[in-house]
């Protein structure tokens, strides 16, 4: 599966051919180093690992500073795998661009890190409604999350029930969203749709 590495820019809006106004998502993707080329023969499956992003190298443990040098590279804020790369003929240090993966209107996903939220309640967390129309005596009721469990049978509350706790931060692949204009020069993908993640966080796009 092709793919490469980048960072959400934030959101804009286009018009496509209808006239119409289309919330799309701006992402940085690439240029990505080549870290690593796996073949059948060592590994046992074909493979790139690409690198994207700087990194300090004081901050880069000395194994991992070992495998950027052997590919005649700087450090890298983050590494991926993408198994059986087609298209595509690389070696040990290549640069791949946007334009040599994607084109306008190629259907991918995008994959990241949704915004943390921290610990949140019923109502935020799982979109219940709580008391609004609270009537006979309700108070202070409107974000409560309500009965959880019966009495003496099973006497116990069920594992999976809904209820507060930390939220966001969860690792989320987006499917079949539409590349609507890729701007080389740039290094920059508009996608249609939005994309999970905060304004700087990292997203693989796979083709």
């Amino acid at each position: 599966m092709n793919g490469l590495i980048g960072r959400k820019v934030g959101m804009t809006s286009v018009y496509d051919s209808k006239g119409k106004n289309v919330a799309c998502t701006v992402i940085e993707i690439g240029p990505c180093v080549v870290t690593q080329v796996k073949t059948v023969e060592t590994d046992g499956y074909t493979a790139l690992q690409l690198g994207f992003g700087e990194r300090k190298e004081k901050n880069t443990p000395q194994a991992l500073s070992g495998h950027f040098k052997k590919a005649g590279t700087g450090a890298k804020r983050m590494v991926k795998e993408f198994k059986d790369f087609k298209g595509l003929q690389k070696q040990l240090g290549d640069v791949i661009r946007v334009d040599e993966v994607f084109a306008e209107g190629d259907k991918v996903s995008a994959t990241g890190v949704t915004k943390g939220k921290g610990f949140q309640g019923v109502v935020k967390r799982h979109s219940f409604r709580g008391v609004n129309d609270a009537t006979h005596g309700q108070h202070n009721r409107q974000r409560a999350p309500g009965s959880i469990g019966a009495c003496s049978f099973p006497a116990k509350v069920f594992k999976g029930m809904r209820m507060a706790g930390r939220t966001g931060g969860d690792q989320v692949k987006m499917p079949n969203l539409k590349i609507v204009k890729v701007f080389p020069d740039e290094n920059l993908l508009v996608i249609k749709g939005a994309v999970p993640g905060h304004k700087g966080s990292f997203v693989i796009v796979e083709k």
